[in-house]
């Protein structure tokens, strides 16, 4: 019998993993639907591109300021920013639910964001470098959860919109 619930609990996990890469995934490719846009208008390099692909790939190092530059930008044009540039709450969690997180997921998404600005040294000076340290952090909480969509479901996406 202690068999048969540990499989049930296992199996669980699993799919409660894979729910949550899925829902990651949907997040992270309407987040960066106006990438071109930003790219454009603040004469980003390709490598900002380059950054996004590799996002959640496991080991990939992001150090270009431009990329913070960019997560900015987008943030700003998904109207999730308030006045002070820093991430609106409220309309975060709205846009994680409307986007396959439920309740729950969402409040913990703006939690992960909320604490890694929290830890993260004031860069009041240079936004950019605030915002890329932010996602840093982010991307690594996202990875200890489990979370982080894998390649194939990100290179399948890619390849569906090509």
């Amino acid at each position: 019998m202690s068999v048969r619930l540990a499989l049930v609990v296992i199996a669980g996990l699993f799919i409660t993993a894979q729910c949550s890469q899925e829902v990651i995934k949907n997040l992270s490719t309407h987040f960066a639907k106006p990438l071109e846009d930003c790219k454009k208008e603040m004469d980003l390099p390709e490598s900002v591109t380059t950054d996004f692909y590799n996002f959640w790939k496991e080991g990939y190092e992001f150090t270009n300021r431009q990329t913070g530059c960019a997560i900015l930008c987008l943030s700003s044009k998904l109207e999730l920013l308030d006045q002070e540039l820093k991430l609106h709450h409220g309309k975060a969690q709205e846009f994680a639910m409307k986007h396959g997180a439920d309740e729950a997921m969402a409040k913990q998404l703006v939690a992960l964001i909320h604490g890694c600005s929290e830890s993260t040294p004031d860069a009041s000076d240079d936004p950019c470098m605030k915002t890329l340290t932010v996602a840093k952090c982010f991307k690594a909480k996202i990875h200890e959860l489990n979370w982080a969509p894998s390649m194939e479901l990100i290179v399948g996406e890619v390849l569906a919109e090509v």
